[in-house]
Formats: C-alpha cells, sequence, structure tokens
C-alpha cells in the first residue's frame, strides 16, 4: 500500500504554524519572519512535502479568473488615464488581466460596463462612482466580487475606498485667497452630485463661510464637464456687474478651459496639478493630488481582498498639497 502523500496540514502542524503560513513560505512570501519561515522550510524537507503545483492551478482557475475591472469616470481625462495606469501595473505585478471601461459619469452606462465585467467573472473591480445608488452590486459582491472605490466613495455600499481630503483641500485654497485680500471668489465644477464635487464644493463654501463671506450663488457654476463648458462659465461670471476677483477650478479639464478666458490680475487655483502650470504666465497655483498614490493603494486592497483579507471595510485618506506658483498669490482688493 502506498504511503500517504504528507499535506499543508501535516507542515503545519510539525512546525507550529497555521497552513496560511505554510502556504505563504511555499509560494514564497518574503513578509513571513526569517525563524518562522526557517521551521516551515524544516519542516518541509522533513516530511518530504511537495507542492501540487498541478491541482493547485486547477484550484485557482476554477476560484479565479486572474482578471479584474476598472470602471473610471473617462480614461481620456489625465487624471484618469494615471490612475489606470497605476492600477494596471499592479494588476500585472499580480499576475492578474485588467479591463478598463468609463462610465461618462453616467450611472446607466456604469451598470452596463460593470455587467459585462461581471459577465466575464473578474475576480474584483476598481470603481470611480457615478453619481447614484450602487445598491445594484450587492448582488455581485454576494457572489464574491471584491470592490474597492478610487477618487470616489459610493455612499451606502460598504466596501473600501481610497480618496482625498476634497473637502480639506478646497477649504484651504479658498482660505488662502480669502488671505490674499479677495472676497469675491468663483468656483467651476461638475456636477455637485458626483462626490469628488460634492466634497469640493462643501470646501468652497466652507472657507467663505469661515471669512464671514455670504456665497454668492452666482459665482457657482457646477455642471461643467469640458474645457469650453468652463470656458462659458468663467465669461459668464466675468460679465456680471460685480465679477470675481479669484477663481478656483474643480479638475484639470475645467482648469484649461478657466485659463482661456481668464484676464491679467484675477487670482486663480487649479485643482490637479498639470505639465504646463509652472511654465505658463503667471505659473498657476494647484492644488496636487499624487493619482498613482490613489490607484497603487486601491489596487493593493482589491488583491488583498481578492486572496482573503475579510477586516472591515476601511476609507484610505490620500494627502495633497497647495502648490503656490504665482497664479493663487495675486493680490485682491482687500489686500492688506
Amino acid at each position: 500500500m502506498a504511503a500517504t502523500r504528507p499535506t499543508m496540514k501535516d507542515v503545519a502542524a510539525e512546525a507550529g504554524v497555521s497552513a496560511m503560513t505554510v502556504s505563504r513560505v511555499v509560494n514564497g512570501d518574503s513578509a513571513v519572519a526569517p525563524r518562522t519561515a526557517a521551521r516551515v522550510e524544516a519542516a518541509v524537507r522533513k516530511l518530504g512535502y511537495q507542492r501540487d503545483d498541478v491541482a493547485r492551478q486547477l484550484r485557482r482557475t476554477h476560484e479565479l479568473s486572474q482578471t479584474i475591472g476598472l470602471l473610471v469616470d473617462d480614461v481620456a481625462d489625465p487624471f484618469m488615464a494615471a490612475v489606470a495606469s497605476a492600477a494596471e501595473d499592479v494588476a500585472r505585478q499580480r499576475g492578474s488581466v485588467m479591463l478598463i471601461g468609463s462610465s461618462r459619469a453616467d450611472l446607466r452606462r456604469e451598470r452596463e460596463v460593470i455587467a459585462a465585467f461581471t459577465a466575464r467573472r473578474v475576480d474584483g473591480l476598481i470603481l470611480t462612482p457615478a453619481a447614484g445608488s450602487h445598491r445594484f452590486l450587492r448582488p455581485a459582491q454576494v457572489q464574491g466580487t471584491k470592490i474597492v472605490c478610487v477618487d470616489r466613495a459610493a455612499p451606502g455600499l460598504d466596501v473600501d475606498a481610497v480618496v482625498v481630503d476634497n473637502f480639506g483641500a478646497v477649504r484651504e485654497a479658498v482660505g488662502a485667497l480669502v488671505a490674499h485680500g479677495h472676497r469675491r471668489i468663483g468656483y467651476v465644477g461638475d456636477r455637485p452630485e458626483i462626490w469628488t464635487f460634492g466634497e469640493r464644493r462643501r470646501g468652497y463654501v466652507a472657507a467663505l463661510a469661515a471669512a464671514g463671506i455670504a456665497a454668492d450663488p452666482a459665482l457657482v457654476r457646477e455642471g461643467a464637464r469640458s474645457g469650453p463648458e468652463a470656458a462659458r462659465a468663467v465669461a459668464g461670471m466675468l460679465a456680471l456687474p460685480d465679477p470675481p476677483t479669484a477663481l478656483l477650478a474643480g479638475n484639470e479639464i475645467l482648469a484649461f478651459g478657466a485659463l482661456t478666458e481668464l484676464p491679467p490680475g484675477l487670482a486663480f487655483v487649479g485643482f490637479d496639478d498639470f505639465a504646463l502650470a509652472a511654465r505658463l504666465t503667471p505659473p498657476v497655483t494647484v492644488i496636487a493630488q499624487d493619482p498613482v498614490a490613489l490607484a497603487t493603494s486601491a489596487a493593493h486592497l482589491l488583491f488583498a481582498r481578492i486572496h482573503g483579507d475579510t477586516s472591515p471595510a476601511r476609507t484610505v485618506v490620500m494627502p495633497t498639497r497647495l502648490i503656490q506658483r504665482g497664479s493663487g498669490e495675486i493680490p485682491g482688493p482687500f489686500a492688506a
């Protein structure tokens, strides 16, 4: 009668560790403490344990598709393109293929793309949510699809999210404009139902309130998604009897449009840094965030979930920086 082949549980019992620790050691995980790894390796040699790669591959093929889905607002947006590139790098390092789609802030389109992803049995989704309810994702979660949000939270959905402090970043930037003597400060953003822009609008209003300045609805233009739309919004504000002396644009695309209409002497801050910001005249003051760090963190969280992390959902808040280059420091009429 053939001898029984030693199992991973046998190795775990011999080494005095868990089967999970044995699995990590035999799969080359460097995070296991050296002494523990040495005990496991000694037990492997003593028992003559051999990993069954064929069975392992069959199990993995059955359980995982080695594919993840990434759904962003618009992959043509430079910020979102950087998110996609960084997430894809992590997926490749983990031996997975990444499918990419754009929602264009349309919840119906988002649902269609996600349905296409889940039909292909993706192991997980990295999602930049459109505005609206995401309860439709719960059946996919129940079936085992892991979900992590990046850049935007999805209120009501119990999943990990990696975001920046949009509220605090805009509050700081508008506060700086107030400190430079501005009271008429305009804001151009996308729809406030989109989580990031709702937070940025809140930060704008909070900074004005902290300075005792009432927010003027005529200086708030929302729903802009393109450079030309932002340019028209700025032109409309500048045509007011009492136009703004400073302006904040809600993202890089809107900043490009706003800059085409900006007259000399009007202070300006953009949300998101961009390649030519330091070369313009005056150089553009920006709120800088790191799309690579956002995406990398989100991807690592997703793969941790895929491979068994069952800890409570968490929100990771990444830092921003207000980079003062000149345009945001142009003094206003109330400068000291």
